[in-house]
C-alpha cells in the first residue's frame, strides 16, 4: 500500500440538471450557491452513470451515495442503463452534455466504457470506476472491494464445509471485470483440491448479464448429467445462487449441497438463516458509496484525495485503486455482521423463522 497524491484537472461546466435522469431528460437547472465573498458559483454536480438498478444491491448503491454527495453539498444526476452497452455510453455523453465535474461509472461491459473514459477527459471531466475496474482505459480512480478475495471467501467457505465432490461453478457476466476477478479468487482455493482429485468441476458456466435464470439452467443441466450427485455450487453472487437453491429444492437437495453468494441480499440472508444457502458475501455498501462521493467531490474541486492507495492494472496502466475489505456472512454471523451494521432488520432476516430461532431471543 502506498500513499498516492491525486490532483485533477475539470472542464468548463455548463448548467446541469438536478436529480435522477432515466433517458437524459432535464430538469431545473443547477442551484448556485455564495462563497464567503458573495460570489454566485455553481454547485458541483456529479454525473453517475450506472449499468442496473433491477437489483436491490444497486438501488442501495444509488441512495447512499447521492446522500452523502448532497449532505457534502454537490447534486447527483443519475442514470441506469439496464445492461444496455449503447445507452450506457449515450447517457454517459448526456451526463457530459449537462456539465457534470466528475463522472463515476459503474460499467456494464468492462471495455465498451473505455470510450467513456475519452469521451470524458476530452472536456476535462475525470472519472471514477465504481466497484468494477473500466478496462483499457485511462480511468482516473477505481474505487471498490478487494473483489479477488470475495471469490477467495466464497470458495473458503464451501471448502470448509464440504472438501471433497462435484463442484459446479457459476460465474457472472462475461463482461464484468469483477466477475473474473471473483473466479480468480475461487481458483484460488479451489484448484489445489482440483488437481489433488478431491473436487470434480461437473458444470463451469457463465451466466450473461447475471441473470438468474441463466443459474436455474446450468444448476438444473449438472443436476440432471450428473444424477443430482452435486457437492456445492460456486454462486458468484446472491441471484445466481437463489437461482441455483431453487434448482436444487426441486430436486429435494435445498439444504443438503452447500451454495456461496454474494451481496447479502435481503432474500439470501433469508436462506441463509432458513439453511439453503451457505454464505454470502457482505459488502459494506455504505463505507464504498460514501467513500466514493468524497472522492468525486475532492477530484470536482482539484484537491488531492489523500487516501492511501494501491494500484490495479486495468490492461493500460497502473489505476490508483481504493479497495474496501469484504466479509464473509454465514449463519453464524448473520446478526454481528448485516443486521448489527442495520444493512437489514432482524425481524425482516428472521420472518419465516419461529422467534425462539431469532438471535435475539437468545
Amino acid at each position: 500500500m502506498a500513499m498516492i497524491s491525486l490532483a485533477f484537472s475539470t472542464g468548463c461546466s455548463k448548467p446541469a440538471s438536478e436529480g435522477e435522469t432515466n433517458a437524459g431528460k432535464t430538469d431545473d437547472k443547477a442551484p448556485k450557491t455564495a462563497d464567503a465573498k458573495g460570489t454566485d458559483k455553481k454547485k458541483i454536480t456529479i454525473g453517475f452513470s450506472m449499468d442496473t438498478l433491477k437489483e436491490e444491491r444497486w438501488q442501495r448503491d444509488r441512495d447512499l451515495f447521492k446522500a452523502k454527495a448532497e449532505q457534502l453539498g454537490a447534486q447527483v444526476l443519475v442514470q441506469s442503463a439496464n445492461s444496455d452497452d449503447a445507452l450506457q455510453n449515450s447517457q454517459a455523453e448526456n451526463l457530459l452534455t449537462q456539465g457534470v465535474d466528475v463522472l463515476v461509472v459503474v460499467p456494464h461491459n468492462a471495455k465498451t466504457t473505455a470510450t467513456i473514459v475519452e469521451s470524458a477527459h476530452k472536456q476535462g471531466v475525470p472519472v471514477i470506476a465504481y466497484d468494477r475496474l473500466i478496462l483499457d482505459s485511462d480511468v482516473d480512480l477505481y474505487v471498490s472491494f478487494d473483489n479477488v478475495r470475495v471469490g477467495e471467501l466464497q470458495a473458503e467457505a464451501l471448502v470448509k464445509q464440504a472438501a471433497k465432490g462435484n463442484f459446479v461453478l457459476i460465474g457472472g457476466s462475461p463482461t464484468d471485470n469483477n466477475a473474473k476477478l471473483f473466479r480468480e479468487g475461487q481458483m484460488n482455493i479451489l484448484k489445489p483440491l482440483i488437481d489433488k482429485g478431491d473436487i470434480k468441476v461437473v458444470a463451469d458456466q457463465w451466466a450473461k448479464d447475471w441473470q438468474p435464470v441463466e443459474a436455474l439452467k446450468i444448476t438444473e443441466n449438472a443436476l440432471t448429467k450428473n444424477n443430482n450427485n452435486v457437492t456445492a455450487v460456486v454462486a458468484s453472487n446472491d441471484g445466481l445462487a437463489g437461482a441455483a437453491v431453487q434448482a436444487l429444492g426441486e430436486q429435494k437437495l435445498a439444504g443438503k449441497v452447500v451454495v456461496s453468494g454474494q451481496d447479502a441480499e435481503l432474500a439470501a440472508c433469508q436462506r441463509i438463516a432458513a439453511g439453503t444457502q451457505s454464505m454470502t458475501v457482505y459488502k459494506p455498501i455504505k463505507s464504498l458509496a460514501e467513500k466514493a462521493a468524497e472522492l468525486a467531490i475532492k477530484m470536482a474541486k482539484k484537491e488531492q484525495i489523500g487516501e492511501k492507495t494501491q494500484t490495479v492494472n486495468n490492461g493500460k496502466k497502473d489505476v490508483p485503486s481504493v479497495l474496501i475489505a469484504p466479509i464473509a456472512v454465514d449463519k453464524s454471523n448473520l446478526a454481528s455482521t448485516v443486521i448489527a451494521d442495520g444493512f437489514h432488520k432482524v425481524e425482516d432476516v428472521y420472518k419465516d423463522l419461529p422467534k425462539d430461532q431469532w438471535p435475539a431471543a437468545k
